[in-house]
C-alpha cells in the first residue's frame, strides 16, 4: 500500500496506563507503511457516549477532533475502543441529528470550526484489514506466533451499537481472529468474547466485573485459550484485576503485532526513554 498518513487521537489512558498500546501500534504502523500524525492539543472525548439527546457540551471536544483531522484532509484513527466508540458516534450525530449539529456549532464558531460529519473515524485494526490488508500484514510478519493459541476479547465498545459503528458483525465477529491467524497464530473461538466485562460497574460495585470477568476467563480457558487480547484498557484493567486462577495473561493486540513484525524492543526503547509518551 502507499504511505497513508491518519490524524490520531490517542486518547487519554494511552498517555497514561495504556503507553504499551500507543507505543507497540506507532512502531507497527511504520513497519506496514501507514503514519500516526497526532492531533495537537486534543481533548479528553470523554470516555462515554453521551445518550442524552440534548447534552451538547460533552460531544464538543470530539467535534473538535474530527474537524482537525477534516482540515488536515485525513481519516481519523484511533486505537483505544472506548475513544473509537465516542468519535464514531458522535461523527453521526453530526451528520443526522440537526440539533446537535445547530447547537454545536453554535459553541464552536468562536473558534472558527463548523463541522458536519465529514471525517470518516477508523479504528487501527480496520486500517489492517481494510487498508493493509491482512495478506500483507502476513508477509510483514518476521516473527510468526506459530503454537500460540490466542482468544480475541472484543468487549462491547468496539461491536456496539453495530449500526452506528458498523465495525464487525457483534454477534459473530471475525477481525481479531483474522489478525491472530495473519500474526501465525492460532485463534479461540469462545461464547464470552462479545460480553461485557463489567466496565465502569467497577466504580459502584466491584463483585459486578468480577462476576463476569471469571465468566470470560473461564470460558476462553475452558475451549483451550493460552491468553486473550483486546484493544480496550478499561477491559484489560478489569480482566487482569480479576483473572485469579486462569491463568490466562491479558495483553493489548498491538503487542501482538510488534512481536510478530520483529520491533517490540524498539517500541519497549522508546516507551523507556520516554520518547513516546
Amino acid at each position: 500500500m502507499e504511505n497513508t498518513t491518519y490524524s490520531y487521537f490517542p486518547g487519554c489512558t494511552l498517555k497514561n496506563k495504556a503507553k504499551d498500546l500507543d507505543a507497540y501500534a506507532r512502531v507497527s504502523a511504520e513497519v506496514l507503511g501507514f503514519t500516526l500524525e497526532e492531533i495537537p492539543e486534543w481533548q479528553c472525548c470523554g470516555g462515554t457516549y453521551p445518550t442524552s439527546k440534548d447534552e451538547v457540551a460533552t460531544r464538543l471536544s470530539s467535534v473538535r477532533a474530527l474537524a482537525a483531522a477534516r482540515d488536515s484532509s485525513q481519516e481519523l484513527l484511533t486505537l483505544c475502543s472506548a475513544c473509537y466508540n465516542v468519535l464514531k458516534q458522535v461523527n453521526g450525530d453530526m451528520q443526522n441529528d440537526e440539533n446537535l449539529i445547530l447547537k454545536a456549532n453554535n459553541y464552536l464558531k468562536q473558534d472558527g470550526i463548523e463541522y458536519h460529519g465529514e471525517t470518516n473515524v477508523v479504528h487501527f485494526l480496520e486500517v489492517l484489514r481494510d487498508k493493509v490488508g491482512w495478506a500483507n500484514v502476513k508477509a510483514a510478519v518476521k516473527n510468526p506466533l506459530t503454537g500460540k493459541k490466542i482468544g480475541a476479547y472484543y468487549g462491547c465498545l468496539l461491536l456496539r451499537p453495530a449500526n452506528a459503528l458498523k465495525f464487525d458483525d457483534p454477534e459473530n465477529p471475525q477481525i481479531l481472529e483474522d489478525f491472530i491467524k495473519a500474526i501465525g497464530a492460532t485463534p479461540v473461538i469462545y461464547a464470552q468474547r462479545n460480553e461485557c466485562c463489567g466496565a465502569y460497574t467497577m466504580f459502584d460495585d466491584p463483585s459486578i466485573p468480577k462476576d463476569r470477568t471469571k465468566k470470560i476467563l473461564t470460558n476462553a480457558a475452558d475451549m483451550g485459550a493460552e491468553l486473550l487480547v483486546t484493544s480496550c484498557p478499561l477491559c484489560k484493567y478489569n480482566l487482569v484485576k480479576n483473572k485469579g486462577s486462569s491463568g490466562l495473561d491479558v495483553i493489548y493486540f498491538s503487542e501482538l503485532l510488534a512481536e510478530a513484525l520483529g520491533v517490540k524492543d524498539k517500541a519497549l526503547k522508546l516507551i523507556k526513554e520516554e520518547k513516546i509518551a
